[in-house]
């Protein structure tokens, strides 16, 4: 019988501002059997690679408060976007050998799939093939790559000509939407919150680019985007979108993916310009990824060819070991990492 180490990382606590390793989130030792007889269908994955991003912390909150995203249990291990290799299986739509993506993949170095939730995991072996890392599997051509394409075709409705914003335009969707913007032919605009990632904007094809950290957001807007905003990406939310509001075309669109900047804080920022959505017939609508499944395969089709042929970059921040799971999460939180977040846990 072979017992493997497998190291597991536990939510632990609800967290009222910004998670803190070690209390809301902790590592645990379990041990796992890799021998062990398998229930039909069942397969055992060993993770390769898993994503952390700021939807996350919208989990990290009481059961009963229902969201589009099921709530982290306590004190079991968490859940998220993974790539992993299957080691074994008692399923024959999983090989051995098989690369598999996890929609809500286990953090935790070896899984036990059970048959009933095999509906999760997505055969994907393009990288056998393709020469592309396995980590672009849950950024790039994953559920962050998605949602860049999903947001700005869909939601955001582009003309070439017109002028995209995109608030925290370096992360791990804001610098693909730019780029797919730049593909349609859009003037692209965004902000970032260091010099080092305002540089990374302008390398990969931005218009321009500022520091929000360091600039009058107002007159940079107003500076880079002299004929006003057809379409804004919404990231941040707060002061930025009040501020944004007041550069808006008339029927404007603000795609409302994300609000990082309210996350974390007992006290919400509200709005106060929101007449002007009626006396420019702005359309601001949220929108969550998994409603537009039906958009994925002519996404990964268009995102693996414009990656291939080099038309688009992407940038990561590589976190090594499972163990540091945690922080490279509150570092997305707090804005420290550079594009999208990975942490690799194992070599296939």
């Amino acid at each position: 019988m072979s017992t493997a180490q497998n190291t597991q990382v536990i939510f632990s606590k609800i967290p009222s501002e910004y998670p803190v390793a070690g209390e809301h989130m902790t590592i645990h030792k379990a041990t796992v059997d890799l021998d062990g007889k398998l229930d039909e269908g069942s397969f055992i994955v060993k993770q390769l690679v898993i994503s952390v991003d700021p939807y996350m912390r919208g989990r990290m909150r009481d059961a009963s408060i229902k969201s589009y995203s099921p709530a982290f249990p306590l004190n079991e291990p968490m859940t998220g976007n993974t790539m992993s290799v299957v080691v074994k299986s008692n399923n024959p739509n999983y090989k051995e050998g098989d690369l598999v993506y996890g929609n809500l993949g286990v953090f935790e170095e070896y899984t036990i799939v059970p048959a009933a939730k095999q509906g999760f995991f997505t055969v994907r072996n393009d990288p056998k093939t393709n020469g592309l890392p396995l980590s672009y599997y849950v950024g790039v051509l994953g559920m962050p790559g998605l949602t860049a394409y999903v947001g700005l075709i869909k939601f955001g409705q582009p003309k070439a000509g017109e002028t995209l914003y995109v608030s925290a335009a370096s992360g791990a969707v804001g610098q693909l939407v730019g780029q797919i913007g730049k593909v349609l032919g859009l003037r692209v605009i965004g902000s970032a919150g260091s010099d080092e990632k305002v540089n990374y904007l302008k390398e990969i094809g931005f218009d321009g680019a500022f520091n929000y950290k360091t600039s009058d957001i107002d007159a940079k807007l107003k500076e880079l985007c002299p004929d006003g905003i057809d379409i804004y990406f919404e990231n941040v939310g707060g002061k930025m979108l009040e501020i944004v509001i007041n550069h808006a075309n008339m029927f404007g669109r603000i795609v409302a993916c994300g609000m990082i900047s309210q996350y974390n804080t007992r006290t919400p920022y509200g709005i106060p310009n929101l007449m002007q959505v009626v006396s420019k017939r702005l359309r601001i609508e949220g929108f969550i990824v998994s409603d537009s499944k039906d958009m994925e395969p002519e996404f990964m089709e268009k995102m693996t060819k414009w990656l291939v042929d080099g038309k688009i970059k992407y940038r990561e921040t590589i976190v090594e070991g499972i163990e540091n799971t945690p922080n490279a999460l509150i570092d997305v939180l707090r804005g420290a990492n550079f594009g999208k977040e990975v942490v690799k846990v194992a070599d296939i």
